[in-house]
C-alpha cells in the first residue's frame, strides 16, 4: 500500500505551492492565523464546513487526546487544536504531507499542540487505549483491508473512545469518471457501499451512535463550490489536477454513483 499511496499523492511541491498560494493571496507569512489556511488544508469532500460538523459530532474538550489519522497536509488537526487547545497526534502515510503538516503547524504557532508521525493507519505506532477521539475522513478510499484499519484504530482507542468517521462509498453501480481526489485510476480505488463500510466498522467491535447519509449536501455544496470563480488559496494549491477530480466527483455524487457518509462510533 505504501508505494501506491506514495504515488497518489506525493509531488514534491505541496510546500511551495502552498507557500506560493498564501503570498499570492496577500497573506503575510510571518504572521499567519489558523484561519487563514481554512480553504486549502481540508482535503476532502465539503471542506472546513464537513470538519466542523464531524468535529462537533465528536464530543471533543480540552481534555481530549486526539487522533487526526490519515491527516494529509493537517488541516484537521490544526482545527482541532486551534479551537480546543487540547493535544492532537496527526498521522498520515505520505511523507511530503508529513513535512508539509510540521511546517504549517510552526506557522500558525500550533506546534506546541500537534504531533505529526509519519505511519500506516493499519499499523498504528501507539500503545493500546491512547486516544479519547480518533477522526478519520476520506481516508479508508485508498485501504483495502479495512479490518485492520478500523482494528488498529479501535485499539488505540480508550474504553468509551470515540471514532468520527467521513467518508465516500460507493452508491449505484454505475461506472466511475477518474481521475478522483483519491485516485487517479480505478486500481487504487478501494470503494465499498454504506452497508460494507458500516460492517466493516461493527465488525472490530465499533457501536454505531450515528450513522448520516449526507449525499445530497454534499453535491450541493460541490455544485456550489465549483460555480465559484477560482481563488488563490484553495486545494489546487497542492492537489495535482484537482479541478479535474472536483467536476469528476460532483456529477457521481449528484447522481447516485457515490455516497457521502458521516458516522460517529464508539469503542
Amino acid at each position: 500500500m505504501t508505494d501506491t499511496i506514495q504515488t497518489q499523492y506525493s509531488t514534491g511541491l505541496s510546500r511551495p505551492n502552498i507557500e506560493r498560494a498564501l503570498i499570492d493571496a496577500g497573506k503575510d507569512l510571518d504572521r499567519l492565523a489558523p484561519a487563514d489556511l481554512a480553504l486549502l488544508e481540508d482535503f476532502h469532500t465539503m471542506g472546513r464546513i464537513a470538519t466542523a460538523q464531524l468535529v462537533d459530532l465528536a464530543q471533543i474538550t480540552g481534555a481530549s487526546a486526539v487522533l487526526d489519522a490519515g491527516s494529509g497536509v493537517g488541516g484537521t488537526a490544526r482545527y482541532v487544536a486551534d479551537r480546543y487547545g487540547c493535544r492532537v497526534t496527526a498521522v498520515d502515510l505520505t511523507d511530503e504531507y508529513c513535512a508539509t503538516n510540521d511546517w504549517l503547524n510552526r506557522l500558525v504557532g500550533l506546534d506546541g499542540l500537534i504531533s505529526v508521525r509519519q505511519a500506516d493507519v493499519t499499523e498504528l505506532p501507539f500503545a493500546d487505549g491512547t486516544f479519547d477521539v480518533a477522526i478519520s475522513q476520506h481516508v479508508q478510499m485508498n485501504v483495502a483491508d479495512k479490518a485492520r484499519l478500523y482494528s488498529e484504530t479501535r485499539r488505540v482507542l480508550k474504553d468509551g473512545g470515540r471514532l468520527a468517521l467521513w467518508d465516500i462509498t460507493i452508491g449505484s453501480r454505475g461506472e466511475l469518471d477518474y481521475p478522483l481526489p483519491w485516485a487517479d485510476h480505478p486500481d487504487r480505488s478501494q470503494l465499498v457501499t454504506p452497508d460494507e463500510l458500516r460492517d466493516a466498522v461493527e465488525s472490530t467491535g465499533f457501536t454505531v451512535r450515528q450513522w448520516n447519509d449526507l449525499t445530497d449536501t454534499a453535491s450541493s455544496l460541490m455544485q456550489a463550490v465549483l460555480a465559484q470563480p477560482a481563488q488563490p488559496l484553495g486545494l489546487q494549491a497542492f492537489v495535482a489536477d484537482f479541478g479535474r477530480k472536483a467536476e469528476n466527483l460532483t456529477p457521481a455524487l449528484a447522481d447516485g454513483r457515490l455516497r457521502a457518509i458521516q458516522a460517529l462510533v464508539e469503542r
